[in-house]
């Protein structure tokens, strides 16, 4: 069997034990389509300015950017735990399965739920809310969704790396990703104006680089291409220092 064979049936693995995991499909799927239900329900769905763009604009950006954290970072930190302390890991390094195309399965499945969420999120948000993207914006989109997903799914390994149980791994991303959504235009879009010490401590982590990137490519008052190099490379940055603290710190053997 190819190395590119093992690879795929990995990712299909991992995206068969999602599918089976009720818990994980309606944090992942369904609750940020109950967000997004939600903000435009209260703050309502009409036209801005000489657009015409709808309000729903406004947050499908962020909630996209919770549908890829979620799909991502938080999928990959818990179930990355779960199965080092259920020894599965040790299982599979005791197989002739190189180690990379294991990991390298479980950054593709998360890059494989991203694009599945991303469908989701920007589908109903056009049907149901009259959402339109920019077509020039296209390429930023993909890049975007790409990196981060990339980016993501590495701080997701090395978050679970410091995850003393399963019991603990559920607390500690949320922990760590709930007062960021607040931070980071994702719950609170930019018109509304937050303190300037939440905009810097913002600043210093990639999810709202993520969200203010995704904005960028629905605002419709954005002309041009857009390319968010400077959001890119702070989460690349931090894509690649999660690796590094991965390969140093990943443990194949339960903790207990």
């Amino acid at each position: 069997m190819t190395r590119l064979r093992q690879l795929r049936s990995e990712t299909y693995f991992n995206l068969l034990g999602f599918r089976r995991s009720p818990a994980a499909t309606f944090f992942t799927v369904v609750l940020p389509i109950i967000f997004l239900v939600i903000f435009t329900s209260i703050f309502g769905n009409e036209r801005m300015g000489t657009t015409g763009a709808r309000v729903a604009t406004v947050y499908v950006p962020g909630i996209l950017a919770l549908s890829v954290v979620s799909a991502t970072f938080v999928n990959q930190a818990i179930v990355t735990t779960i199965k080092r302390e259920n020894g599965l890991l040790k299982a599979v390094r005791a197989t002739p399965l190189p180690p990379w195309v294991f990991l390298g399965g479980q950054i593709a499945s998360s890059l494989a739920l991203t694009g599945l969420m991303t469908v989701l999120v920007v589908g109903i948000g056009r049907i149901a809310y009259g959402v339109e993207i920019q077509v020039a914006a296209l390429p930023s989109l993909i890049i975007t969704l790409v990196l981060a997903g990339a980016a993501f799914s590495a701080m997701g390994l090395g978050v679970s790396c410091i995850c003393p149980s399963e019991n603990a791994a559920p607390a500690i991303t949320n922990m760590i990703v709930l007062p960021l959504y607040f931070l980071s235009e994702v719950f609170i879009p930019p018109s509304v104006g937050t303190p300037r010490w939440m905009t810097f401590i913002g600043d210093l982590f990639p999810i709202k680089h993520l969200a203010v990137a995704l904005g960028r490519t629905f605002d419709p008052f954005v002309e041009g291409v857009p390319m968010p190099a400077g959001r890119w490379a702070v989460i690349a940055a931090w894509g690649l220092f999660a690796a590094l603290a991965t390969v140093r710190g990943f443990r194949w053997t339960p903790r207990r």
